[in-house]
């Protein structure tokens, strides 16, 4: 082996996956899929005393680590990259019993991790129906009329996590006014008017909104609204938002 393809010198043991084929110079096996260099001559791993170790690619960098923790003894794994023109870590030769014992601990920190998550998508869900729940009341304090149901559906349908939708605005989170209005208005505009018929139609977005605009304002005067003449002004200039 050339002195270009001499690893590294580095704390504590190294194996090599070398590119040519070689044999070991002490009990003459091979070729050789690892062997250490003692003094410049490649031994396998049974005369380098490594024989019982087993090897763990590289990838997954806690399971790596753990095992080396629990190994009385490691080595690194190296092979020459041609291309580079250097030496790059290919994994670990570890105890088999410290990798059981790593693998354990890996399976316990997943079983963790997966409780937290658990734990977190309760507590998500337990904010996403307080906040709704907020959000249908602001609805029929805002229109009186408005069903309790409808008010439920239009709260869930404004407020998903991550939808992008008025609801989950900073205005929608801190129950402004303008926000929830606006969650009604285009409620009213898909659910209860020919809107969405008018854009399949082909026509354009602006005309369709104020074609129906009078149709939206008679079902919001229905639920007695006290922000009925915001409403109006909204539907009026097309500034109302999109569900």
């Amino acid at each position: 082996m050339t002195s270009r393809a001499t690893p590294p010198l580095r704390a504590g043991l190294l194996v090599v996956q070398p590119l040519k084929r070689r044999h070991c110079a002490e009990c003459r096996r091979g070729p050789l899929t690892l062997l250490v260099l003692d003094e410049g001559a490649p031994r396998c791993l049974d005369c380098a005393d490594l024989g019982h170790l087993v090897f763990l690619p590289r990838g997954n960098t806690a399971l790596t680590r753990r095992s080396r923790e629990e190994s009385g003894l490691s080595a690194v794994v190296v092979r020459f990259n041609r291309r580079q023109g250097r030496y790059e870590r290919q994994g670990v030769l570890v105890e088999e019993a410290g990798l059981a014992r790593a693998e354990e601990r890996c399976l316990a920190d997943a079983e963790a991790r997966r409780r937290r998550r658990t734990r977190d998508a309760r507590r998500r869900a337990a904010e996403d129906l307080r906040f709704t729940e907020a959000f249908a009341r602001e609805i029929r304090r805002l229109f009186p009329g408005c069903p309790a149901d409808r008010a439920a559906e239009i709260a869930a349908h404004a407020a998903v996590r991550g939808s992008g939708r008025v609801g989950r605005s900073a205005a929608g989170r801190a129950l402004s006014e303008g926000a929830v209005i606006s969650a009604v208005v285009a409620s009213v505009r898909h659910v209860d008017t020919s809107y969405d018929q008018l854009l399949m139609s082909g026509v354009a977005r602006n005309e369709a909104r104020r074609r129906i605009a009078g149709a939206v304002e008679a079902r919001l005067r229905g639920w007695g609204t006290v922000a009925e003449a915001t409403a109006g002004a909204d539907m009026r200039d097309g500034r109302a938002e999109s569900a």
